[in-house]
């Protein structure tokens, strides 16, 4: 354990009510809290975690274990276990993690003592507020429990400095007074992190033109976008900028700010906010994977957002989709024999599809030099280097070992030669790995052969026919010449039809290719492996294979467009020549017009031909950084690759070699020269610095009571009154104290995902949790609610799941109740009034909600603004009524063995045929079939009932005589 982590403890432990801890991203909090783990003893109680992640706590427990020898390690309690398991558990003094759904329905059930709780550890205390469940558990312990400490955590300040006051409010709701803030630049973090420093070496990759060119492009795509966003006038401008736009939380930004007027944006601006998110993607992935993999990316963003996205049809946009082919391929023309390059046609054709003539243009341009689909297969800059770094490495060890500079001292002793490469994500570890093995040209290879193989597969998918899409229209800046096409012309003419023929043709012998390989192998699987098909077996390898022109009808055509021949030739790989490989040749004649296909292979010359057998490289481990797993104290390398620098990881080598002071660390960072990743690397430092800045400003100014306890939150009864609240209370019936009555609200289980409950118990009522069939929330034995947040009505909706609901409300409950809830942050509205139609649609919400409401005249459908608005229409509507029954709202909608309700709001067994017969009978309403249910037992003896006894159940002369006539009316033979 590091220094500065005893100095945070030590400051915890000197207030025993608790306190709040925010530190930088990094910085070991797994590390403290297992210290903090440590002093904890059972005879104090019970330690409950809150709200850790499944990596934060596989973290915890790992360095729980390896820190010292315990025999208590932390268990986890589940809703697995059964209650009476559970309440042992809890009496036990051991240390628990426990979610807040396990934990509040315990305490609310009363099945947990809470003077057996010593504590509770809080984790990532940015996600609190004052609705949470967190806050619901602390005040109900904290009620009872004087005792209790409660210690939160975060390692993101930034998360603490959004809206107002967040760190003061976060306090208030837990209950603690004192903030303790440990930033990077604090002293006693810099010193020990900076006392032994590991060996760092920084090494700038410059980009190659095509990836200058498509950042430059995708900046000035960004900003177009946010210049466009600024003329709406209903956003922050200075949140929107491009370093802004680097990170996630500018999604967040930007949706908080216009969440509550939503439904008054129009779709251009709600297409902006989804596109800025789009362009940020480009940005990673340009640095972070491949030219193969990012045109696929591309290909995809093509066909999924070609009509509906703002940013694809800016100025810039197609230098994007032009410069991320190049990197793969280029198609052009032969002219003697020589390589020219794409025609104006073709190129304008990229832009711009005018009419049927260009495109003659282009055919007959191919037609007579013939098309070339030449391979480029940029490699990333970065895999150069890292396998310089790594054959680096093996030769300076090398070099070492054979002048006798092996060292035998301790700080040597450990080293186990280890590589550590740390990246982004899996795909990058995989592919980095596949790199070393097999050499960077065969992987790109292998990633070429992929994505053609994904245009075959595409095309063999089966088509429907769509209506033709509207034509989509530029906006402002945005303008871009659009293609006039419907989506599959468009598709195609986007990278001009000979060009995609050209990638179905390479593709399409490809495939054959590998179908032929695989057949050959399994033939060659099932017999012993002699010599002669061996040689059989490399000879149908680097045969070359041809194929045979295409027909010339015009069905025929499109096959003939698709196949082409490319060659692997592993044995001759370093005979590079001009001339194709393979490829599909149409003789010309009178009845067909003649097209050549040549497949020009790449070629990287000697180093990439000579794979990595002639290099040594150290043993390697890749880790990819997005699993949060801390795997530098497990594996303890001696040296560090970032090959995706990040900063949390950055901090996480600094706490590793400063526990291992005598250690030799020797760390490699490799950035994009001039990129958007260094770029983003310092702006996360910058923001993390002013988020701490702006923390301290916010402490020293803070507003929290001294006399701040539980006490005057819940019972304030129970303080001294002031002489004028006195005073005040003697105009009201002398000076009479009135009792207050105390509510009660049966909630079903599920429902303690959301932060209702706790609400309601801020209102006074008492929440009693159970396991409810019909309805969420039952608030007298009449008034049954169905709560239904936004997201879930439409799931609802679309499921059929809600007509369900409703309909058991409808059957046990006089009153049943669909509560809509909005959010407090958003609009309180499905769609504006512009969106809304005159006619009933199956897709709109409003024609949705009309239906039903048709359909059951006696639901009530409810409209809340926000959790507390929910609370005072419950409040309202338990006014005058009962409270409910917890034994009787379990029983309703469960069914006994013999098929018979038991205890019925209304009836032992529920015909609901018969009830639906009986309200269509004439005179029979809403308001009078309950009596008539109430008064006969069945319809034959509703059928004997007299005249007069129908005028006092039905209420009215005209409607007894109506069902009275309806009932004794012959039936009409042909006799």
């Amino acid at each position: 354990m590091v220094q500065f982590h005893e100095n945070i403890i030590t400051d915890l432990l000197e207030d025993p009510q608790g306190g709040l801890v925010i530190l930088s991203a990094g910085l070991g909090l797994h590390k403290l809290i297992a210290a903090l783990l440590h002093l904890h003893h059972p005879s104090q109680g019970s330690l409950l975690i809150l709200s850790a992640f499944p990596s934060q706590k596989t973290s915890i427990i790992q360095n729980y274990e390896n820190t010292l020898s315990s025999s208590q390690t932390p268990s986890e309690i589940t809703s697995d276990l059964p209650a009476h398991h559970r309440l042992s558990l809890y009496s036990s003094g051991g240390i628990f993690f426990i979610t807040t759904r396990i934990l509040i329905v315990d305490l609310l059930a009363r099945r947990l003592p809470t003077t057996a709780v010593a504590g509770i550890i809080l984790l990532n205390a940015h996600s609190l507020s004052d609705t949470s469940t967190e806050a619901f558990i602390v005040r109900i312990l904290r009620s009872s429990n004087r005792a209790l400490f409660v210690r939160a955590f975060s390692d993101r300040p930034h998360a603490m400095v959004s809206g107002f006051a967040k760190a003061e409010r976060t306090l208030k709701c837990l209950f603690l007074r004192k903030l303790h803030l440990w930033p990077r630049f604090q002293v006693y973090v810099s010193q020990d992190l900076e006392r032994n420093p590991p060996e760092v070496v920084d090494i700038r990759v410059p980009m190659s033109p095509y990836m200058i060119g498509i950042q430059k492009a995708v900046i000035e795509v960004m900003d177009a976008c946010l210049k466009e966003m600024r003329k709406t006038n209903k956003v922050d401008v200075e949140d929107l900028t491009v370093e802004n736009g680097l990170f996630k939380s500018f999604d967040e930004i930007v949706r908080r700010q216009l969440d509550p007027i939503w439904h008054t944006l129009g779709k251009k601006t709600k297409q902006l906010v989804s596109d800025l998110k789009t362009l940020r993607k480009l940005l990673d992935y340009l640095v972070r994977y491949d030219a193969v993999t990012y045109l696929k990316y591309l290909d995809s963003l093509r066909a999924s957002e070609s009509f509906r996205s703002v940013w694809i049809f800016a100025e810039s946009s197609y230098k994007i989709f032009d410069l991320a082919k190049k990197r793969v391929f280029r198609f052009g023309r032969l002219d003697g024999g020589k390589y020219v390059g794409q025609s104006k046609t073709t190129a304008t054709k990229k832009r711009k599809l005018e009419d049927s003539n260009s495109e003659k243009e282009v055919v007959g341009a191919s037609a007579d030099n013939g098309a070339v689909l030449q391979e480029v297969l940029e490699e990333p800059p970065k895999w150069k280097v890292l396998l310089d770094i790594l054959q680096e490495i093996q030769e300076e060890r090398q070099r070492k070992s054979l002048s006798g500079e092996e060292l035998i001292t301790e700080d040597c002793a450990y080293d186990n030669g280890i590589v550590l490469v740390a990246c982004k994500d899996e795909h990058s570890c995989m592919q980095l790995e596949d790199c070393i093995n097999k050499g960077s040209h065969k992987v790109m290879q292998e990633e070429w052969k992929k994505y053609l193989l994904s245009k075959v597969e595409l095309r063999a998918l089966p088509k429907c026919n769509k209506k033709k899409a509207k034509e989509p229209k530029g906006f402002g800046i945005l303008d871009g010449v659009i293609p006039s096409a419907s989506g599959q012309k468009a598709e195609i003419s986007s990278i001009s039809r000979l060009e995609h023929e050209a990638l179905l043709a390479a593709a399409s012998e490809i495939n054959k290719q590998t179908e032929k390989n695989n057949a050959a192998e399994d033939e060659l699987q099932t017999c012993e492996g002699s010599e002669g098909h061996k040689r059989a077996r490399r000879k149908g390898k680097n045969k070359k294979t041809l194929v045979k022109p295409g027909k010339s009808d015009k069905k025929s055509a499109r096959k003939s467009k698709s196949e082409a021949c490319s060659s692997e030739d592993d044995d001759q790989k370093n005979q590079c020549t001009s001339t194709a490989a393979g490829g599909l040749i149409e003789q010309p004649n009178e009845v067909t017009s003649s097209k050549k296909w040549l497949l020009q292979k790449h070629c990287q010359g000697f180093d990439a031909e000579q794979p990595i057998k002639n290099k040594q490289f150290p043993p390697v481990h890749f880790h990819p950084l997005d699993t949060d797993q801390h795997i530098l104290d497990i594996l303890q390398p001696s040296v560090i690759v970032v090959y995706h620098p990040d900063m949390v990881f950055v901090r996480q080598i600094e706490i590793y070699k400063a526990e291992n002071p005598s250690k030799v660390i020797k760390v490699y960072f490799l950035f994009y020269e001039e990129s958007t990743e260094v770029q983003k690397f310092e702006a996360s430092i910058r923001r993390e610095n002013g988020a701490f800045e702006s923390l301290i400003r916010q402490k020293s100014m803070m507003m929290i009571p001294v006399d701040h306890d539980i006490s005057l939150a819940l019972d304030s009864s129970a303080e001294p009154q002031s002489i004028i609240a006195q005073n005040l209370i003697t105009r009201k019936a002398g000076g009479r104290k009135e009792v207050d009555k105390e509510t009660q609200v049966i909630v079903d289980m599920r429902e303690f995902m959301s932060s209702l409950p706790n609400v309601l118990h801020q209102k006074g009522m008492r929440i009693v949790p159970v396991t409810l069939e019909v309805g969420d929330y039952i608030l007298s034995p009449l008034i049954c609610v169905e709560r239904k947040s936004i997201q879930d009505l439409f799931g609802s909706f679309a499921s059929g799941r809600l007509y369900h609901q409703v309909e058991m409300m409808a059957r046990y409950y006089r009153i049943p109740v669909l509560l809509i809830e909005f959010s407090q942050d958003k609009s309180f509205s499905f769609q504006s009034a512009s969106d809304i139609g005159d006619d009933v649609t199956p897709n709109n919400i409003i024609s949705k909600l009309s239906l039903l409401a048709l359909h059951f005249p006696r639901l009530r459908i409810v409209w809340s603004r926000s959790l507390h608005a929910t609370a005072e229409i419950f409040a309202s509507l338990k006014a005058n009524q009962d409270e409910p029954d917890e034994a009787k709202a379990i029983r309703v909608g469960v069914p006994s063995e013999e098929g018979i309700v038991e205890n019925d709001v209304r009836a032992e067994n529920y015909n609901t045929a018969a009830v639906e017969f009986l309200r269509r009978l004439p005179g029979v309403t809403d308001s009078n079939y309950r009596a008539i249910m109430d008064a006969c037992n069945s319809l034959a003896e509703l059928a004997l009932v007299p005249v007069e006894r129908l005028v006092d159940l039905m209420g009215g002369h005209k409607a007894a005589k109506s069902l009275r006539d309806f009932l004794d009316a012959k039936y009409p033979t042909l006799i």
